[in-house]
């Protein structure tokens, strides 16, 4: 029974990590550039800056503004890199499920202090795994609302980590 309660402890004393917000409560607006796709993956830079942008207002702490003269920090990124690979198959070998992946370098300055480095990450990795209905013949439309799906949990995590100081 001990051990039990030590290993539930060492948990919530686990889980407890990173829920302090770094961010300066000074901090109000925040610009997000368009980010920089260095990828081969059209329009992805546009999915991804959205997505980010969205989660940073829906999250209600900070107001998103278009022009760096009205921002109290800057959201810089870019894509580094973006992979779809096929992980499971079914048994005529077609792939079913798929891992896509975005590799991304990210900076939040802090706009009012010389653009000092406030959060910065440039390997900021995402995957998420992605079913495809085999017996459906719009593969690009599944693909494509994959990669927008995923575009929006690549930023939830990312906002949740600069929020919450992870």
């Amino acid at each position: 029974m001990n051990k039990i309660f030590l290993v539930l402890l060492a948990g919530c004393g686990y889980a407890l990590v990173g829920h302090n917000v770094s961010l300066d409560p000074k901090i109000h607006t925040v610009e997000v550039p368009a980010f920089i796709n260095k990828t081969t993956r059209v329009g992805l830079e546009q999915l991804v800056t959205q997505s980010v942008a969205d989660e940073m207002v829906a999250r209600g702490r900070l107001k998103l503004v278009s022009s760096p003269n009205e921002a109290d920090a800057i959201l810089r990124g870019s894509i580094d890199s973006f992979g779809i690979f096929p992980i499971a198959f079914n048994t005529q070998g077609r792939a079913t499920q798929y891992q896509v992946s975005i590799t991304a370098n990210i900076e939040l300055v802090d706009h009012r202090n010389e653009d000092k480095t406030i959060w910065k990450n440039d390997q900021y990795r995402f995957a998420e795994n992605y079913q495809i209905d085999v017996a459906s013949t719009d593969a690009a439309d599944q693909e494509t609302r994959a990669i927008t799906a995923i575009a929006e949990r690549f930023a939830e995590t990312l906002v949740t980590n600069l929020l919450e100081g992870f």
